[in-house]
Formats: structure tokens, sequence, C-alpha cells
């Protein structure tokens, strides 16, 4: 049976309690008035924060702007006016882009450029909980990503629609990705240096996790009948292979490759995007699936949920 679309104000939608909650909403945007001033008064009195977060920029132009958009609406947001909301999330989302930019094209005020990245994603999020009264994380499983069971009729056509789908994430989410956010992070002038020890530690990770990653997939494609992606999904309950020990071992091995990437290149922006990532998957895209899987399968995913860790391995019961 099909299920109609989901009412924004519905509490009974799946995901964190957080995610569509107005007073915590209403708290991130005080927190961020506040943090918005103090961070003025630092640019103010302190060379090194106005350099490191502006540049050569002037910050009394910016201030002019910045007082009204960011740190007023994101205090009239907190007392509950929700044109406030809208116009914070718009004005740090337009003064990311342009921080971005700026620190891209002139390698500074690098931490201006994160910073305003966090505040962004901040913003959004809180401002659509408070104009649709959460954030409508089913818009992630939209079009390619909608949820479908497999067609393959054999288990080679599965095998090969497996490994393109883990072929490309490879490429995007563990090359590209990871090598454009390393040099954004050389370029703005944030990068260190991990050391030999846990460049090659990052190395071991990474073969380990791979090698969960593949086992999953195979295990989904041969035992499940579908494939990793949710727009081919499995048509059997997985619960052998790795998913004996934990149900999301695809998801874990693939945050601990992103990890493992990030400290190959020495780039914490590229450890804190895959966590980022685990976060995303976590609160937005699990719940979804998890409710797919529950109406799919009925008791015996509720009995697998029961018995099985979501991201902590454990003995397999017999």
């Amino acid at each position: 049976m099909e299920r109609g679309p989901t009412p924004l104000h519905d509490a009974s939608a799946p995901g964190p309690w957080f995610l569509r909650d107005p007073r915590l909403a209403r708290a991130y945007f005080g927190l961020q008035a506040v943090a918005g001033a103090l961070w003025w008064v630092a640019v103010f009195t302190s060379d090194a924060v106005r350099h490191a977060t502006l540049g050569a920029l002037n910050p009394v132009l910016i201030f002019g702007l910045d007082l009204p958009l960011f740190v007023l609406a994101s205090g009239a947001a907190a007392a509950g006016w929700r044109p406030g909301a809208a116009v914070s999330a718009l004005w740090t989302t337009l003064v990311t882009i342009g921080m971005v930019a700026y620190a891209t094209a002139t390698g500074l005020a690098g931490w201006g450029a994160v910073l305003m990245l966090a505040a962004a994603i901040g913003s959004i999020g809180a401002a659509l909980v408070l104009w649709l009264g959460r954030v409508p994380s089913e818009l992630l499983l939209r079009g390619p990503l909608a949820g479908r069971t497999d067609i393959s009729r054999t288990p080679g056509a599965r095998l090969r629609r497996t490994a393109a789908q883990t072929s490309v994430f490879w490429v995007v989410f563990l090359c590209v990705i990871p090598l454009v956010i390393a040099w954004l992070e050389s370029r703005w002038g944030l990068a260190g240096e991990f050391g030999a020890v846990w460049r090659s530690a990052g190395a071991v990770l990474f073969g380990a996790a791979g090698a969960l990653s593949v086992w999953s997939a195979v295990s989904l494609a041969t035992i499940g009948r579908g494939t990793p992606l949710p727009s081919a999904a499995t048509t059997a309950l997985v619960i052998r292979g790795p998913y004996r020990t934990v149900r999301n071992p695809m998801a874990l091995g693939s945050i601990a490759q992103g990890v493992a990437v990030g400290m190959m290149l020495s780039s914490w922006l590229v450890v804190i995007y895959a966590i980022a990532g685990a976060i995303v998957w976590d609160w937005l895209v699990r719940p979804h699936e998890e409710r797919e899987l529950t109406e799919r399968f009925g008791d015996a995913y509720r009995a697998y949920q029961r018995r099985v860790r979501c991201w902590i391995p454990q003995p397999p019961r017999v």
C-alpha cells in the first residue's frame, strides 16, 4: 500500500525529535545572535580575529549590514518572529557564498569561510523547523533515490549494478569531494600535518573499512536480492554476513573510509566532512529507511532491531 506525503507538522514523522522542535530552533537562533555579537566585539578589538575571519575586507561596511540581517534577525527569530529566521538564513547563505569565494580567490579569511558554512547549515535547518514544523528530510529520497525494490532478474545483474553504484560512490564521495575539500583547506591557510603514523593508520583503516563495505554490498546483492541504493532496494531482509553484528555495516564502513581518507590527506576538514555525512545519514536518511523496512518486513525487522545494534558491532547471537 502506498503512503501519501507526510504532513510537515506531523509529530510522527521519522527522525530525531529535535529536528521538529521549534523551541530548540529558537534557542539556536538565540545562541547565534549572542555568538554573532561577541564575534563582532572580537573583530573590533583583535587584529588576529579580524584577519582570520575577514581578511582584508572592511569590517565597518560589513558590520552595517550584518548587525541587522544576522545578529538582530537571529535575535528576532529567537523571540518567535519567524520572518527573522528567514532573513537570517538567507543573509547567512549569501555571506557564506561570498566568504567561500573570497577565501578561495585570495587565500585569506579561511576561518571566516568555515564558520559561515557552519552558521548557514544551522540557520537553514532552524528556519525550516520554525516555518515548516520540521526538517523535510524526505526530500532527500525523491527522484532517483526514491525507494523501489530491485527488478534485476539474475544475481549477476544485481552484482553488476552493486559494483557500479559502489564505484560511483567511492569516486565521488571518497575521492573527488575529499580532494576538493583538502585543496580548499590548503588554499584557505587551514591545512595541518597529521604525521606519517596517522597517515599509515588511515591507509589501514581505509582497507579494513573498504572490505566491510564491499562485504555488505555483496550481501545485499546476493542474500537480499537487491542493491545498496534505495532506488533498487533489497526484496529480502538481510540479517546474515556483517548484518549479524551491526544493522548498518555499509554506512559504518563508508563513514570510516571517509575518516581514513581525511587521515591520509592530513585534512581535518575531510574528517569533519565524513562525520557530517554520518550525522546527515543517521538523522535524515536512516529513519525513513527503517520505517520502509518495518513496513515491508514487519515483525521480522522489529525483532532484528531489538537483537542487533544500529552502530556498535556486537558478537552475533546464536
